[in-house]
């Protein structure tokens, strides 16, 4: 398959003017003060419009800046807001453009999933889903050369995504990089009860937590 998908956000999630979108990425990554650590293998990042999770991804991107050279696949998660599905889609397009320009897809990574019943490869959740394209432009910007492997995560279990992620997982040349703004639709002091909840998990390393019970009613995700 030939096609680009092109970006539907541009001008409304993030500006549509090359030296306008390059000018807040290197804002907000420029910023950040990243410690000292090795290369990330994994980032949580939340993927809103850009004038307002710009400062938090931009925090996160930050810390490839050292390491850019040595990441040449990006491999993203995020989750679906369009359409029902089940299991994984997987865009098997030729890639993804930004007013920044072309980031090619994975061909041969995405060839290492196609046994599993989870993953299927389907243009139509993509159409019109912003989450992957809204924060392309900052590994664009931080990485020197790379490819992606897009997948957009629908009713899912833990296990067939961790499945994924496994045979994705690759070595220092990969990033694993995860789109989730976690919360932004319950109350605030609810919203940082559940995140910190979340973020301890990560930090512990713990597996099989229990799915806190929400209410997605009304939920959705818009340039703001």
């Amino acid at each position: 398959m030939a096609l680009v998908r092109h970006s539907a956000v541009a001008g409304t999630f993030y500006p549509a003017s090359v030296r306008a979108l390059a000018a807040a990425v290197r804002r907000h990554t420029e910023a950040a003060t990243p410690p000292d650590l090795p290369t990330p293998k994994a980032l949580i990042v939340p993927h809103a419009g850009c004038v307002y999770s710009g400062p938090v991804a931009g925090t996160a991107y930050a810390l490839l800046a050292s390491h850019a050279a040595a990441i040449s696949r990006v491999v993203l998660f995020s989750p679906a807001h369009r359409m029902p599905f089940r299991g994984l889609a997987l865009s098997g397009v030729a890639g993804f453009e930004t007013p920044l320009g072309f980031v090619a897809t994975d061909r041969y990574a995405r060839a290492s999933v196609s046994d599993l019943p989870q993953v299927r490869e389907d243009e139509a959740p993509f159409e019109g889903e912003h989450c992957l394209k809204v924060q392309l432009p900052f590994p664009q910007r931080v990485l020197t050369d790379f490819r992606i492997v897009p997948f957009l995560v629908g009713d899912t279990a833990a296990y067939e995504v961790a499945e994924v992620i496994e045979r994705q997982w690759g070595g220092p040349e990969t990033l694993v990089l995860v789109r989730s703004d976690l919360s932004h639709f319950l109350p605030y002091e609810r919203a940082r009860s559940v995140d910190g909840a979340t973020t301890r998990a990560i930090a512990a390393r713990r597996h099989g937590l229990r799915p806190v019970n929400l209410d997605l009613r009304g939920s959705g995700d818009t340039a703001r």
